[in-house]
């Protein structure tokens, strides 16, 4: 899908700050108005991105400068941006579970696997090396949650709704009940392949349901277009799809790389990250084995990258 990169006005005191093309580290955030100040949805990978989007938005928060920034999960490309937005007095909020792993160690193990030589590091370089890591003061939150909060934005209500495990431990949805706007972070995959870090697959569905029932005309994904409905139907396709063939093949007794190589994809191996199917697969084994083989960060995403043609499957450990 085709998009531009920017503020998008979604109408009512809403916007999304947009970076196509919705792969690996580009992700979106929000931004939500009141009277005489704003709330920030996420702050992207790196400072120089996080600036980018600083500058694009003083249309906006020129008037309603930010004061409360929303992480919506502790994934760096929705958290490196913080230290920018705390050193402007703004108060950072996230989940209990999302805060805990907040810290500068997420920093130092991307920047530990950049610099593995040879195939080891390459296709972390070719997602990641973009991007200025060095730069980044891991910034946490100085206010924590559990289930369920309500924050007043210059006297509108904004409730946030905690759905994870799911993508990752602490996933927090943002909605706007008056605007019928709603910022998923990455529960939602706009025109992209999502990939279960935490889990169980099973929560994830139940959050796509939460939102499916949820009175909602537009959705700012973690990545990719605006979306609707639609697209949240797509991604829960998916997902029940890709975990019910995992557990047949767990059933049978295969390993998880055999059943990652066995999945038919279908029309699902037409979309951008499918490689991210070898962590979704290893997630449901995990789940189902809590004493299975683990696989640590790089042999996962080396297994992504073969699975794309990146990697030779020799080339991976």
């Amino acid at each position: 899908m085709t998009y531009r990169k920017g503020l998008a006005d979604l109408g009512s005191g809403c916007y999304a700050w947009l970076q196509p093309d919705g792969g690996w580290g580009l992700s979106n955030a929000g931004l939500i108005t009141g009277a005489g100040t704003s709330l920030l949805v996420d702050t992207l990978f790196d400072l120089r991105l996080a600036q980018d989007m600083l500058d694009g938005i003083r249309s906006v928060t020129d008037a309603r400068p930010v004061s409360t920034v929303v992480n919506t999960h502790s994934d760096g490309d929705h958290i490196f941006g913080n230290e920018l937005l705390a050193a402007k007095g703004a108060e950072i909020v996230a989940s209990v579970a999302a805060a805990e792993l907040m810290t500068q160690d997420s920093v130092d193990s991307v920047l530990e696997m950049l610099r593995l030589p040879g195939p080891d590091g390459d296709f972390v370089r070719h997602i990641f090396g973009s991007f200025r890591f060095d730069e980044v003061t891991v910034t946490p939150p100085h206010r924590t949650f559990e289930g369920h909060l309500s924050l007043d934005v210059g006297g509108r209500e904004i409730e946030l709704i905690q759905v994870g495990p799911a993508h990752t431990p602490g996933d927090t949805l943002v909605h706007v009940p008056d605007a019928r706007i709603l910022y998923s972070g990455d529960i939602l995959f706009s025109g992209g392949t999502p990939v279960v870090w935490a889990g169980p697959v099973e929560r994830w569905l139940d959050a796509l349901d939460l939102i499916l029932g949820m009175d909602v005309d537009h959705i700012v994904p973690g990545h990719g277009p605006i979306a609707t409905k639609t697209e949240v139907r797509a991604s829960r396709d998916y997902l029940a799809y890709v975990g019910e063939e995992a557990r047949k093949r767990f059933d049978k007794g295969l390993t998880a790389d055999e059943a990652i190589a066995s999945i038919d994809l279908g029309e699902w191996a037409a979309l951008p990250e499918h490689g991210r199917l070898a962590q979704n697969v290893i997630n449901v084994y995990q789940q189902l084995d809590p004493e299975s083989v683990r696989f640590d960060r790089l042999a996962v995403l080396n297994r992504m990258g073969a699975l794309e043609g990146f990697l030779t499957p020799e080339g991976i450990r």
